[in-house]
């Protein structure tokens, strides 16, 4: 018996090392944006981009390595869409929290995320939050990723009268940046794989020729990470009081890791009962993950759901997830290429996320109010107080509010009730 039959039973689930290399190629090809986008958005926070790029690239393949050996699954993780928008321009921007303080709020959300998986509370509060607040959280996160996106493309910008307004469209990097969202979109609709990573590879060829980009090469040993190695602040963190951001992240984290778990695991025929044998294995990876990436020096690590483009391709086991890792370790040699891709180009990629982000809509349960308005309002004050946070929080308390209003308090778990009372303290008593 070879060692990969072994470590993920290819037999059993029905697949080959073969059709396994393939998935974990295509998965990568998927995902593999995330190492230009996510130095570019954390850069905004004032992080050194070459040691985040290093960051990047070290913690999508741990998480993903962990993933494979540990859980065996078939997917990739990295740093997450919404949540490094969130630590950037939220948090270290909008809040003004130093960069090593919100990486130690990070930390110890992670931690908290562990615990969780480790004694299986998981279910119970994911099951405790209503389903209308858990889709608004992904809803208001594509609203606030669509915003950064075009403020980063300069399609609107800011305007003291009405507050937004559109940019300047005859600029390079807007006309560019709409070429490549709209490239994305021909291509996701014609299958091509790798169809996001096409267009931040073209659009950046083109800003060489019209926006005036420079080559610095392809190849390069990989930059130092001692600039964000272990630079996290945990004393800091939990100095600053910054309870909500800790709840933000951790909630975030668990519902999207969970969601995305669940939903690749079905597509790849991998639910018994309609639940993940393995489910607790596979969030206590993606947590050791966001510990792990938080001390590397980048935002939280969550799996990702472009997984399912490899499971497509045929991939059951851990040995997709493997060949994923191995090729993020591989990307550390290319430095220079990274540091090109100039924010216009990697702005299309976060607009096409959003719009994705919002199909989930549909899954409100629009014809009761007390469902639908919390729902609305969360997703809602996300990207108009430019924060996760505070959106979140508006939705809670107006969701418990308008339960014990209209006498219908017990269909309120109580960890609702418990986030409500959190946030309402917050505004009352502390420092918005």
């Amino acid at each position: 018996m070879s060692i990969a039959e072994k470590l993920f039973g290819l037999k059993e689930a029905g697949t080959d090392v073969r059709t396994e290399v393939v998935a974990g190629v295509t998965t990568f090809l998927t995902m593999a944006y995330i190492i230009f986008v996510n130095p570019t958005i954390l850069a905004e926070a004032g992080m050194p981009k070459d040691s985040v790029f290093v960051a990047t690239c070290l913690a999508a393949a741990l998480g993903t390595a962990i993933m494979g050996l540990y859980a065996n699954y078939p997917i990739g993780m990295a740093p997450g869409m919404g949540l490094n928008a969130y630590f950037a321009y939220a948090v270290v921007g909008g809040m003004g929290v130093p960069w090593p303080v919100a990486l130690g709020a990070v930390f110890i959300s992670g931690c908290l995320f562990v615990l969780v998986s480790v004694f299986g509370l998981r279910e119970m509060i994911v099951n405790g939050i209503p389903r209308s607040l858990r889709t608004a959280i992904t809803v208001g996160l594509g609203l606030f990723l669509a915003l950064i996106a075009l403020k980063s493309a300069g399609i609107v910008a800011a305007n003291p009268a009405t507050m937004v307004a559109v940019g300047d469209l005859h600029q390079p990097g807007a006309i560019l940046a709409i070429v490549g969202f709209l490239l994305v979109v021909m291509l996701d609709r014609m299958k091509v794989r790798g169809a996001i990573l096409i267009a931040i590879v073209v659009v950046t060829i083109l800003s060489f020729f019209f926006a005036g980009n420079t080559f610095h090469g392809i190849v390069s040993a990989p930059p130092s990470l001692a600039p964000t190695l272990g630079k996290l602040d945990i004393g800091g963190a939990m100095a600053t009081g910054i309870v909500n951001i800790v709840l933000v992240f951790f909630l975030v984290e668990l519902f999207d890791a969970t969601g995305t778990l669940m939903g690749v695991a079905n597509r790849a025929g991998l639910l018994v009962e309609g639940k993940m044998e393995r489910l607790n294995r596979a969030l206590l990876a993606d947590s050791t993950a966001i510990v792990a990436g938080a001390a590397l020096g980048t935002s939280s690590t969550t799996a990702y759901v472009e997984s399912a483009a490899g499971v497509q391709a045929g991939g059951r086991t851990g040995l997709t997830a493997l060949v994923v890792a191995l090729l993020f370790l591989a990307c550390l040699f290319i430095a220079p290429l990274a540091g090109v891709v100039p924010a216009y180009a990697t702005a299309p990629a976060l607009l096409f996320v959003a719009c994705l982000m919002l199909r989930d809509l549909a899954d409100v349960e629009w014809g009761e109010t007390t469902e639908s308005i919390p729902a609305a309002v969360t997703a809602l004050m996300i990207p108009f107080t430019y924060s996760i946070a505070h959106g979140i929080a508006f939705g809670f308390i107006t969701y418990a509010a308008l339960k014990l209003l209209t006498g219908r308090a017990r269909e309120a778990k109580p960890i609702v009730w418990i986030i409500a009372a959190v946030f309402l303290f917050k505004y009352i008593y502390l420092a918005v």
